[in-house]
């Protein structure tokens, strides 16, 4: 048996004296070393947990009561960064074009002529993301008025969309969640997410898309334009049956023949066909790059995705700005050039506003907020510089070709807008 000499004893009782002795005077110190561990423990375990803050939120006003929560649109869109559709109902700059036309056009002499028809009237689209809203009031038949972060009140309608009509998901914190229809809201009134959640919808749905020409995109995740987050399912066929799987338990989709190849995260495999999800007919995958907008991926270009965990459901309603006019300078072919306010497209004036164009089966949706340059390089396609360095080729649609309608332009210092045509713009570079 060890027996500890008298004198080690002695020892060993002094130093834990002194140690007691040094940490009594030093007592202030030490708690504070000990509310500066705690403190961190909680910051880790909060880091841990998802933040919730990129999911839409807020109250919704019924005829009679309102509910308060995570909110999930016509159940399809679900975050902050994704865009809510409808058509502008009001176009105060429409009659510039028009102008513009009747000065160019001939006299046409047939006799047929008077039963053609020479309106020009262009139906806009107003298209921004969730996080750029202030409230929406619904006026009934279709008819709307979006209110921005800025105060701006824009009158829509919409018809043709699906964002306006369908029922609204929200999980109210008392009742839970509930599905109301269109024609018993009166208004919505977007607030910001809590950090954390602790009921929510489901997790994101975060990955990497690879194309088969065009590389890999990692982001948010639309499957088939509709599944966002992780309790959505997928639907289709195996050899032994049906099934209808939670993308929250997929880690891997592979196209592969008339199907898809579907790994779960337990490491089972299937081979699945038979539906939208999983074959063809699948109307794309979108990711959702910050910096840069959404990406629209068809089936045809689309390769695989392989999802990702995250703990962060993307920015947060506060990190949307209050939305600026469009402004910057115009670069003509005649060498001459034009600062000031810019009505894109005879149509766009604010920085959320969106920009579409193709880069063949890839589709781009961008704020104007992202876009620095744009460089109109013939009839079809135009250059499109992002303020984040990357550089994109984009045509197939009315924003980058000459199909647009031109730009209006109120110069510094000037009263009256200039029209200036696409045809003769060589660039144009936003502030």
């Amino acid at each position: 048996m060890f027996i500890i000499p008298y004198f080690a004893v002695i020892c060993m009782m002094n130093a834990a004296d002194k140690i007691f002795d040094y940490m009594y005077k030093n007592r202030k110190t030490f708690q504070l070393i000990l509310g500066l561990l705690v403190a961190l423990f909680i910051t880790i375990t909060e880091l841990k947990a998802q933040d919730t803050e990129g999911f839409i939120y807020g109250k919704v006003y019924t005829n009679n009561n309102s509910y308060i929560g995570q909110i999930r649109w016509g159940r399809e869109e679900a975050y902050w960064n994704d865009h809510f559709n409808a058509s502008k109902i009001d176009n105060a700059y429409e009659s510039f074009r028009d102008k513009e036309r009747d000065r160019d056009r001939s006299f046409d002499w047939r006799l047929s002529s008077i039963w053609d028809d020479r309106s020009t009237k262009t139906v806009h689209i107003f298209s921004c993301q969730f996080g750029d809203l202030k409230e929406i009031n619904n006026y009934g038949d279709k008819r709307i008025t979006a209110k921005l972060k800025n105060g701006k009140t824009i009158k829509l309608s919409g018809s043709g969309y699906n964002d306006v009509g369908s029922s609204i998901v929200v999980l109210d914190s008392e009742l839970g969640e509930m599905s109301i229809k269109w024609d018993r809201i009166t208004r919505v009134e977007f607030l910001p997410t809590p950090k954390n959640l602790k009921d929510n919808l489901g997790k994101p749905m975060y990955g990497v898309v690879e194309t088969y020409r065009k590389g890999r995109f990692e982001g948010f995740v639309q499957w088939d334009h509709d599944e966002r987050i992780g309790e959505d399912k997928l639907d289709g066929e195996t050899r032994d049956g049906d099934v209808s799987i939670r993308f929250d338990r997929i880690s891997r989709i592979e196209k592969m023949g008339n199907g898809s190849l579907v790994n779960l995260k337990s490491g089972r495999q299937y081979e699945v066909t038979g539906t939208n999800d999983v074959d063809n007919s699948n109307k794309g995958i979108i990711v959702s790059i910050a910096g840069v907008g959404k990406v629209d991926i068809t089936w045809k270009e689309f390769k695989s995705v392989t999802f990702a965990d995250i703990d962060h459901s993307g920015e947060a309603y506060t990190s949307y700005r209050q939305p600026k006019a469009l402004t910057g300078t115009v670069f003509r072919y005649d060498d001459q050039q034009l600062s000031g306010e810019i009505i894109f497209d005879v149509d766009e004036e604010w920085d959320l506003e969106i920009l579409e164009g193709k880069d063949d089966e890839i589709e781009y949706k961008i704020p104007f907020r992202n876009i620095k340059i744009i460089e109109p390089k013939n009839y079809n396609y135009s250059v499109v510089k992002l303020r984040n360095g990357q550089e994109l080729l984009l045509g197939n649609a009315r924003d980058v070709s000459d199909d647009n309608a031109g730009l209006l332009v109120l110069g510094d210092g000037q009263k009256d807008l200039v029209h200036i045509d696409w045809r003769k713009i060589v660039k144009i570079d936003f502030e």
